[in-house]
């Protein structure tokens, strides 16, 4: 490996870390620095965000420790046969780096992953060692994101729960067969018994912060994963199900899609092209459904076309569709579970459609107020001086919801 500058090593290994989706921060405890105690905060004023090209937050320092690897999997762009510039950070650099960072207020925390270098403990023993550092030595109180390594031993997963808000693992893929077709030096087993694992572990701290307010926290804000979209021939229910196994059986607090990107010199059994990306969008559309909305997986899985999710409708409105005898629903009799069914209505306006009608019945102009645009409403509803009999019935009436597609404009 060619000897590297400090700058030279983060333009390679920021660049390494974009196809990490997960970058929330929500959901970790507060700490604060008020009163010169510490450095850092996950909190308060002066905390600047900048945004990727697709939208996701990038305030956090994202980097990979290296990029080097023993693993060959097909997808990565880091995998051993990959012919790209490496380049690896010493953890006294990282240190150094997210300290440098936080304290001009370019980011709110440190997300690091890594390739995996000389063996799985041995690596994640160097991620460990940065949290520690910046925990214990520099009483950094800002969000660290560690992205754990399967294989590791479980001790030093243990250790990192101490020191990380949240750990992840990687699923990879969506299905077994995908896994061992695309990553055969990965084990499908294993990932899912180190998620087992931190599962495990999280809840029992959380009991025994109930018993002993002083027991120190484990990874407060979780675990959460991460699979590909579109490298193998997963379809969206499938990966739905996947999903919905996640979230029961390993308590995980968020689920991120990536769509498989075509990397350089890609393997012959990956896709030429990748998936849309308005599929990954699909995908948090209706990983949200289930999340806030009530609906169960198969709820989901009925609004796909042939295992995939339609493009040109969100899924919620792709389920009504499919579902017509349950509509039009009377908003001023209906329960919530079936109010939050209504394309057009969030949580938010369901919650205010429930605490008006207290008070009188409501017609679709009083709708109309609470929601963005009450179009998308008019055959789904039935409000106090409003009946969409012959619009609920319309044969054509999938083509009305469709949003014209819209050209970018040039800008130059």
């Amino acid at each position: 490996m060619a000897h590297l500058d400090t700058r030279e090593k983060l333009a390679i290994l920021a660049d390494a870390a974009k196809y990490d989706a997960s970058c929330a921060s929500s959901g970790t405890a507060k700490r604060s620095s008020v009163g010169g105690k510490g450095v850092g905060s996950t909190e308060g004023m002066g905390i600047c965000h900048s945004y990727a090209p697709d939208g996701r937050c990038i305030s956090l320092l994202k980097i990979l420790l290296t990029n080097s690897c023993i693993f060959d999997c097909h997808y990565c762009i880091n995998r051993r046969s990959s012919n790209v510039r490496r380049a690896r950070f010493t953890v006294d650099e990282v240190v150094r780096l997210t300290l440098a960072f936080y304290k001009r207020n370019y980011i709110e925390g440190l997300f690091l992953s890594s390739g995996i270098i000389g063996s799985s403990d041995h690596t994640m023993e160097a991620m460990v060692r940065v949290a520690r550092t910046l925990r214990l030595e520099h009483d950094f109180r800002g969000y660290i994101h560690l992205k754990t390594i399967p294989d590791a031993a479980p001790e030093l997963l243990e250790e990192a729960g101490l020191y990380a808000d949240r750990l992840s693992i990687n699923i990879e893929l969506p299905t077994e067969t995908g896994l061992a077709r695309l990553a055969p030096e990965k084990n499908g087993v294993r990932i899912r018994g180190a998620m087992t694992g931190l599962k495990t572990a999280i809840d029992d701290n959380k009991d025994a912060r109930k018993h002993y307010r002083s027991a120190p926290k484990f990874a407060p804000a979780g675990q959460s994963t991460q699979m590909i979209v579109g490298a193998d021939g997963a379809d969206d229910s499938a990966i739905m199900g996947t999903a919905q196994g996640l979230y029961g059986r390993f308590g995980m607090r968020r689920v991120y899609y990536s769509a498989f990107s075509p990397i350089p010199d890609a393997s012959a059994v990956l896709p030429l092209v990748s998936p849309p990306l308005i599929r990954e969008h699909r995908l948090y559309q209706a990983d949200w459904l289930m999340r806030f909305y009530g609906f169960g997986v198969a709820e989901v899985q009925d609004a796909t076309d042939a295992g995939h999710l339609p493009l040109d409708i969100d899924p919620k409105t792709a389920w009504a569709l499919k579902q017509r005898g349950q509509f039009p629903v009377d908003i001023n009799r209906a329960p919530r579970e079936m109010l939050l069914r209504i394309p057009g209505l969030g949580v938010k306006s369901v919650n205010a459609v429930l605490r008006v009608r207290r008070q009188r019945r409501l017609d679709l102009a009083d709708l109309g107020r609470l929601v963005r645009g009450i179009d998308k409403l008019r055959p789904f509803v039935i409000a106090a001086d409003w009946r969409p009999v012959a619009l609920a019935d319309a044969g054509g009436l999938r083509a009305t919801l469709v949003k014209p597609e819209r050209a970018q404009l040039e800008l130059f």
